[in-house]
């Protein structure tokens, strides 16, 4: 079987060189890897096996590319569907088998009663059962073909009767990958075209016979031939202007600026554009962009990645039920809310995941706990489709038997979530490069949207989800993401599920808001707040208070670091400068960087055990040079803790070692002459009173310092009282900003409900105005609710009746036992069916079912009469 394509692969290359593009791109990749062809997975079911066959009739023998054939098959029964392919094409046709490394030209098919999936190029095999996902089997191969081969993956969905293989689609768009669903008019069973379609996962809706002959043209494009991770043949140049006209028009039509968004990734998606529009040059896009708006607005979307899913690595959402929530739940005040927000949310998935996993958590607390979701994204179709909360059938891949029947109500074509999940979900429009964020969240889930942005936004939208986080919030980000250099504002708390713990800083992150940018502030070296002034006399003695204090700490005090876990300096008492000085280059406040020669290995010792053992530790005559001499140091580390904080700080004392003692040596002295003792205590005299008089001098020149250094310092401290009232307004002025953003997202919320519920209304309003049918619903206390205009004839009730108890109501018809029977319907839940007559002999068919509420409470009755007159009339 394998023999026959390796005598086609001449031919290959003889076309592929025939191709000036493909032979420049084979030329320049002789170095990566022989694995660079494109892979496509076809998915079928019922009527699947014929539209494949018309596939395969019309591709080329030699297209490079590996097809594998995901059928839905019968567990129990013996496969010929490889003997069946075989005979219609040329290529070599194969069951796939475990460990088989996929290789061009060939066609695999899957075994019965198997998931398939694939990695490395390799082709896996395992029973089906051990996961619900691997009954979808089609999701799970394109699932898996997406995240191994990016966009090389090819996906075809052919015709059947279920949802499979729409999730898997829209996994290889997301990837960079190109689709293809078979045109519904030419498919026998349109379930599963259809589906895909309605999920915009689809990049071509053909015939089997034109989904050939794109897939060979596909085959040979640069865009599939160059190898995953690079950038292969530039459609696009390194200096196209094009770009930066394409994103003029995506600013001005969807107001978001691409131009600080990953350069590859947005440079891969446009070329994926252009060869699903067979367009080669960037200009002719641009051109074709200016002509059709549907394709600005595709590529917007396109250029977004909206894909997600329920539960997606599921051991993140252990985690967050065995360390999150219990913290976030401990460290909770009060009644105060838990507030969760989902940035970028896409379709709503990642936000219902969180809220159902919250709940489960919290059990029978959950109703005496107020939770609020927020789940925002810059699309607002994606936020329209979150807010419906309904999806297709195939998400009992990712969502459990009992999640679904907990916190899902099964509908046509799919599950929706429950209402009192949707509740608790707000979803809203929200750019979070560019909107004020939200504030004062206990957990913040944005996962897979920073890896596409470049660093400089990465930075930024850190810190503005630390702003956003309360001081014992955290922060939940993809698996190929994390803070980077902003681990002064968050803390690894869980390196495989990327938790980071919200970071108590010293200085508050600049912060600009787009709508409202704030000017940098200068450091002051920590927020301080003025004391309001006293009203009364004390004031005089409360600042001489403070002046005291000062000169006691700044006088008397041991020389003394306080430095936290990173051992950068946050506060200095006392005669520090004798051992700590500001090293020559680049400022730093690390203390290991300022020591004095000779301190640098102790004390480092002294920080490490203090830090690991919890307790003081002591640094003896250590000797320390100056620029003048050698002394002997003594150097304390004491361990700090500070409540409710979980950073770890430590106080650095510093002292002079006594000296050792010497004996005294005296040397004699000869007695003076009386006239040489006099004029000695005369010039001695002389000699005290100058030093009396410059002594004064110096007093006075001390006092007048002191007097200048206190006006100084009052004037420093105005500043810092100036500069810590900006910072208040300054922080007061974002938390408006957050607060309005969050209005506003209620507000928008409320206005899309309040339009649902007038277009139900109005939908209803019409419903009741047309039907022929006599129709009565009734609440569970047995009060009119609606009615229609047959009932009034039918039942002789009125409009002024609704409202009223039907009991209190004689009908037209004749069933005196009519209370018992609603009555025995709310009981047993079964529906009550009977032919009954009015008043003037008109046949009528009657039947009283359940009202179910969409929670799928028993909240009333609906009667129906249906009219038999005319239908026996109309009887021969």
């Amino acid at each position: 079987m394998k023999a026959g394509p390796a005598k086609k692969r001449p031919k290959l290359k003889s076309t592929a060189t025939a191709n000036p593009r493909v032979s420049a791109a084979i030329s320049e990749h002789k170095h990566q890897s022989t694995d660079s062809f494109p892979i496509a997975a076809i998915g079928a079911s019922a009527g699947g096996l014929e539209a494949f066959v018309d596939l395969v009739r019309e591709l080329p023998p030699d297209t490079g590319m590996v097809f594998v054939l995901i059928q839905h098959l019968d567990p129990k029964q013996h496969s010929l569907l490889a003997e069946l392919v075989s005979r219609e094409t040329p290529m070599s046709v194969e069951q796939a088998t475990d460990g088989a490394r996929v290789e061009p030209n060939h066609i695999y098919v899957i075994p019965p009663n198997k998931a398939l999936y694939i990695e490395d190029h390799t082709l896996r095999l395992k029973p089906r059962g051990d996961s619900r996902n691997e009954h979808m089997t089609v999701d799970f191969f394109m699932r898996s073909l997406a995240e191994d081969q990016g966009n090389r993956a090819i996906g075809v969905i052919l015709s059947g009767t279920d949802s499979d293989g729409t999730l898997g689609m829209g996994e290889i768009q997301a990837q960079g990958g190109v689709t293809f669903a078979q045109d519904e008019t030419t498919a026998k069973y349109d379930g599963m075209p259809r589906s895909a379609i309605a999920a915009g996962a689809v990049d071509f809706v053909l015939p089997p016979k034109g989904i050939a002959r794109e897939l060979a043209r596909i085959a040979r494009h640069p865009y599939a031939v160059h190898a995953r991770k690079t950038e292969g043949i530039e459609l696009i140049p390194e200096d196209a202007g094009g770009l930066n006209q394409i994103f003029q028009m995506l600013r001005k039509t969807a107001g978001v600026d691409f131009s600080y968004y990953r350069q590859t990734t947005i440079r891969r998606r446009i070329q994926r554009r252009m060869m699903v529009h067979k367009i080669d040059r960037l200009a002719d896009y641009l051109k074709f962009l200016r002509e059709n708006p549907g394709e600005l607005r595709a590529l917007y979307q396109d250029l977004l990645i909206n894909v997600t899913s329920f539960f997606r690595n599921p051991t993140v959402f252990d985690a967050l039920k065995a360390k999150v929530f219990p913290a976030i739940f401990k460290n909770r005040t009060g009644d105060a809310a838990i507030r969760i927000w989902t940035p970028g949310c896409a379709t709503g998935e990642e936000t219902y995941s969180l809220a159902i996993a919250l709940l489960e958590f919290l059990g029978d607390r959950a109703q005496h706990i107020q939770v609020q979701f927020f789940g925002t994204d810059v699309s607002d179709a994606s936020v329209s489709k979150a807010r419906a909360g309904f999806y297709t059938e195939n998400i009992h891949g990712d969502v459990s038997a009992e999640r679904l029947r907990r916190f899902f109500i099964k509908a046509e074509g799919g599950y929706r979530v429950s209402k009192n999940i949707r509740d608790l979900c707000i979803f809203a429009q929200h750019n979070v490069l560019s909107d004020p964020p939200f504030s004062q969240m206990d957990l913040i889930c944005c996962r897979n949207l920073l890896i596409y942005l470049e660093p400089m936004l990465q930075k930024r939208v850190i810190s503005l989800f630390h702003y956003a986080t309360r001081p014992t919030g955290f922060l939940v980000l993809g698996t190929s993401e994390g803070v980077g250099t902003a681990g002064n504002l968050f803390s690894l708390e869980d390196r495989a599920s990327k938790i980071f713990a919200r970071k108590v800083t010293v200085t508050r992150p600049n912060l600009s808001f787009a709508v409202a940018k704030s000017h940098d502030q200068p450091d002051s070296g920590g927020a301080r707040r003025a004391a309001p002034k006293p009203v009364d006399g004390t004031w005089n003695y409360v600042e001489a208070q403070k002046e005291f204090d000062r000169r006691l700490l700044s006088q008397f005090s041991p020389a003394t670091a306080f430095v936290n876990a990173d051992l950068e300096i946050i506060h200095t008492r006392g005669p520090i400068d004798r051992y700590l000085k500001l090293a020559p280059g680049r400022a730093s406040l690390s203390v290991l960087k300022m020591l004095q020669q000779g301190l640098l290995f102790d004390l480092r010792n002294a920080i490490a055990q203090a830090g690991k053992g919890g307790k003081t530790v002591r640094k003896q005559k250590i000797q320390m040079r100056t620029e003048e001499k050698v002394l002997r140091v003594d150097v304390e580390v004491v361990p700090v803790s500070v409540p409710n904080v979980k950073d770890s700080f430590f106080m650095v004392i510093f002292s002079e070692a006594a000296p050792p003692r010497k004996a005294e040596s005296r040397s004699p002295k000869s007695v003076p002459s009386a006239n040489a003792s006099r004029r000695i205590e005369k010039l001695e005299q002389e000699l005290a009173a100058s030093k009396e008089y410059l002594h004064s001098v110096i007093e006075r020149h001390e006092a007048a310092n002191e007097e200048l250094q206190s006006a100084n310092e009052e004037t420093l401290s105005s500043n810092e009282e100036l500069q810590s009232t900006n910072e208040e307004l300054e922080t007061a002025k974002e938390e408006l900003q957050s607060t309005n953003e969050e209005l506003t997202t209620l507000n928008e919320e409320l206005r899309n409900r309040n339009y649902e519920v007038t277009q139900i209304n109005s939908d209803l309003s019409n419903l009741v105005a047309s039907i022929n049918v006599g129709v009565v619903m009734l609440g569970s206390d047995l009060s009119i609710r609606r009615i229609t205009q047959a009932a009034q004839k039918s039942m002789g009730v009125i409009a002024s009746d609704v409202g009223r108890p039907i009991t209190n109501i004689n009908p037209a018809i004749e069933m005196p036992d009519m209370k018992d029977a609603i009555l025995g319907v709310i009981e047993r839940l079964v529906p009550f069916e009977r032919e009954v007559k009015d008043k003037a002999g008109n046949l009528y068919n009657l039947r009283i079912v359940p009202y179910r509420t969409l929670d799928n409470k028993i909240d009333g009755v609906v009667i129906t009469l249906m009219d038999l007159n005319e239908s026996r009339v109309a009887a021969p």
